[in-house]
Formats: structure tokens, sequence, C-alpha cells
């Protein structure tokens, strides 16, 4: 199989190219990617000095640019895309929708234009649980749960899944749509509250915590993720949704100080602050579907999945630093030649 994976180098990204490159010997995967602020190609150098220019290739451009997506389709003989690609941060959505509108719904209809047009037998789009809204003490998102996004962020990736339910729908496009919960793992960028609060118990900075902290979120080990979209891509069914959730709904305060004793760091640490407008409270996943119909179930507990992030930054204390100060951009520009 040959893939277009786009959005590549970003965090959920970069976990799927690694394992699928690892797993299935002749697979060949072309990664677009805009490389904005959370893509770092840094993340795939082992993967384009060890297979650069066979088995991996790598394009820099824009989803949105249909020019380009059809030549990467037609000159790589492409079989399959798979879209990650996507702005993804709530606060940056409140702050300027924009770019969400730009990447997620404009960006969406140019692959999902050009993959028809040119034939592509397989198209998965991957979405969020956000999509859904916000849910009480008990319950679960359900395949079947009404959309309802609170955020301009899970607005356009819902407009971008109801574009890729149309193109299925009218044109009979074999589109299949993942949702997952919040993910979790190597390579995430520290604006996302695990990796932020690693990095600032870390450095005994204050630990701010939005309103209560007891908006809870259903924890997906990214390796889990990816393993899930890899069984929507090889078993799911065309114009399908499929559910991934992580079974670890925990409350962000019970994450912060779990975080903070792994560190052996005081609670003191957490900083309680205004909480953000249109902040869901609760999202839980039901994945029987994926079960069922694509032998889906997370293998990391939360336990086990949290201990290994631990370590894993601990580790890479450099591409940290580096993509705190902006220095991974500026490597790039100088190992690769290139100026944006």
């Amino acid at each position: 199989m040959r893939l277009l994976v786009t959005g590549g180098c970003g965090f959920i990204g970069t976990n799927f190219v690694y394992m699928m490159l690892e797993k299935y010997p002749d697979m060949v995967i072309v990664n677009l990617d805009k490389l904005t602020y959370a893509g770092n190609r840094r993340n795939v150098l082992a993967l384009e000095k060890k297979l650069g220019g066979s088995r991996y290739h790598f394009a820099h451009g824009d989803i949105a640019n249909a020019e380009l997506v059809a030549h990467l389709l037609v000159s790589h003989r492409i079989d399959a895309v798979v879209n990650f690609a996507a702005e993804s941060h709530v606060d940056r959505s409140i702050a300027d929708c924009g770019p969400f509108i730009t990447t997620n719904v404009l960006g969406t209809q140019v692959l999902l234009d050009t993959a028809r047009r040119l034939n592509i037998p397989k198209f998965v789009h991957v979405s969020t649980d956000e999509v859904y809204g916000t849910l009480g003490p008990q319950g679960k998102f359900s395949e079947e749960t009404p959309l309802a996004p609170n955020s301009p962020y899970s607005a356009s990736k819902a407009a971008a899944d109801m574009l890729c339910r149309a193109f299925f729908e009218t044109h009979n496009f074999p589109v299949t749509i993942t949702r997952c919960s919040n993910n979790y793992g190597p390579y995430q960028f520290p604006e996302k509250l695990i990796p932020l609060m690693i990095l600032k118990a870390s450095r005994g900075e204050s630990l701010p915590v939005y309103g209560d902290g007891q908006n809870v979120r259903d924890w997906i080990h990214v390796s889990d993720h990816c393993r899930g979209v890899e069984l929507a891509l090889m078993k799911g069914r065309p114009g399908q949704v499929y559910n991934f959730g992580g079974n670890a709904e925990k409350a962000n305060i019970e994450v912060v100080k779990i975080i903070l004793r792994a560190l052996g760091k005081s609670e003191d640490l957490v900083s309680f602050v205004k909480d953000r407008p249109g902040h869901d409270r609760r999202y839980a996943m039901d994945y029987s579907l994926a079960a069922k119909e694509l032998g889906f179930a997370p293998q990391y507990s939360f336990e086990q999945g949290i201990a290994e992030t631990l370590k894993w930054y601990q580790d890479n204390a450099k591409w940290l630093e580096e993509v705190q100060s902006g220095a991974y951009r500026t490597f790039m520009d100088t190992w690769y030649g290139e100026r944006r």
C-alpha cells in the first residue's frame, strides 16, 4: 500500500508514520505537512535518513493546495489518504478561528475533491470526540450521538466530518471517519495538558489548571489511537464512523496530581485559573462498534502510558527544549537548506 499521510510531522501523525513503516515492510508513505508551529520535521529525521527516497517521502505544503495534492497522489501512485492535518488547539481557536476554518474545513474539502477526482480507493479522516460536545456525569458518546460542538476548533472538525459524510452519501466516495478521545504520548507539542504540566512541574513552575479542575477526559495513548486508525484503514467500512477511547476517564486535576507525584513535586504548584469559554465538562467514548467490527481495544492502561510518557519527555529533554525555544524550526531550515 502507498499512503498519503497528511500532518505526519505533528504529534499523532508522527507516531502513525513510524508505526506503519515498522509494521509493514513494503509500505510507502508520503508525508504532506505544512510545518506550522506544531509540525516538527525533526520528529521524522530518522526516517528521512534511513528510508528517504525509497519508502518514505516528505512533501512540504498545504492540504488546501489542490495542485500539489493532485501531483502527490498521481506521481506516487497513492492507494489511500489518511488525513491527520489539522489546527487542533481549543485556546488558539478561541483567540482566532480563521486558521481552523482554512485548514480543517477548506483543506479537507480540497483533499476530498482531489482524491475523488483521481479515484483514490480509500480515505480515512481523523476527527475528535469534541465534535459531540459535552456529557453529564453519566453516559458515553456513541457514533450515533448528535454533533454539538462547543468551541470554534470542534465546530471546524464537525464541519469537516459533515463534508466527509456528504461525499460518501452524494458521490459514494469511500471515506471512513475516526473519532478519538484525548491523546497523550511521545512528540506531543507542549501546549496540551500532559506535556505542559510535565514541562512546568519539571521546572518547579506554577501549573495553571482551568476552573475547578474537574473537567473529565477519556485518555488514550497515542499508540492505541494509531492502531485504531490503522484498523479503520485496513478493515473499516466506507461511510462509517468509528469511535476510539482509552477506557481511562480522569479529571484534569487528577492527571496533574499524578504527574506531580511521579516527579516528586508538591501539589502547591497547582494554580487554579479562570475557566476558558465553552469548556466541555466531560468526554467519554463508547468504542464497542470499533471493537466489534475492527477488533479494536486499547492496550495501554493510563498508569502504564503516563509512566512511559514521563520517561520519554525526561529522556528527550533536548527535543522539549528546542520546541519551547523554537530552535527546531531554525534547525530544519539550516539542515535542509530551506527558508520559510
